[in-house]
């Protein structure tokens, strides 16, 4: 007997019944990507991910983490860069749209393993809570923010975090050798 369109099982539940009870993938928001794409965080799933949060106006903090996640990218050999995503979401949804963007990537000197994303503000609210970003805008129009650097395993739990500007970037390597080597 044939199973009626609507109600074969979509792969997506398929694939969120095998993800880790501390998965950020269960989280189902859209998010317009830096092409116009629309995306999820579980397109993300299988592959270790290096996940921060930004805004593309900032002229320190972000620019640095950035860098910091482009010399993470350089540092890993061959065979595990080709296996990790590089993911920046915006909490600036209202300003950053995919042009600015696309300006930021470029900016940033960003391959195509990484992908700069937008989300609707309530979206992008929650998805801070959920890493653990603290950010406020200010009368500026700027933004007050944790500098946060978050490795997600390839179920996409947290595996690994790098807290603030300076250093860390050995043990972020280290968490994403590990994810590559263990699968």
């Amino acid at each position: 007997m044939k199973t009626a369109a609507c109600c074969a099982e979509a792969p997506a539940a398929a694939s969120a019944a095998v993800l880790p009870d501390a998965s950020l993938y269960h989280f189902d928001a859209e998010f317009t990507d830096d092409t116009g794409a629309i995306r999820h965080l579980a397109d993300f799933a299988g592959r270790p991910v290096v996940l921060t949060m930004f805004f593309a106006s900032c002229g320190y903090a972000c620019p640095m983490l950035a860098h910091d996640m482009r010399k993470v990218q350089e540092t890993l050999p061959p065979d595990v860069r080709e296996q990790v995503q590089f993911v920046m979401v915006s909490f600036d949804p209202e300003r950053d749209t995919v042009e600015k963007l696309q300006a930021f990537r470029e900016q940033a000197g960003a391959d195509q393993r990484w992908t700069l994303m937008r989300g609707a503000d309530g979206d992008v609210r929650t998805l801070a809570m959920l890493l653990g970003v603290q950010f406020r805008q200010e009368p500026s129009g700027d933004f007050s923010h944790s500098n946060l650097i978050t490795v997600l395993d390839t179920g996409g739990a947290i595996a690994h975090r790098r807290e603030g500007l300076q250093g860390g970037l050995p043990g972020v390597s280290e968490a994403l050798v590990r994810l590559a080597t263990s699968r």
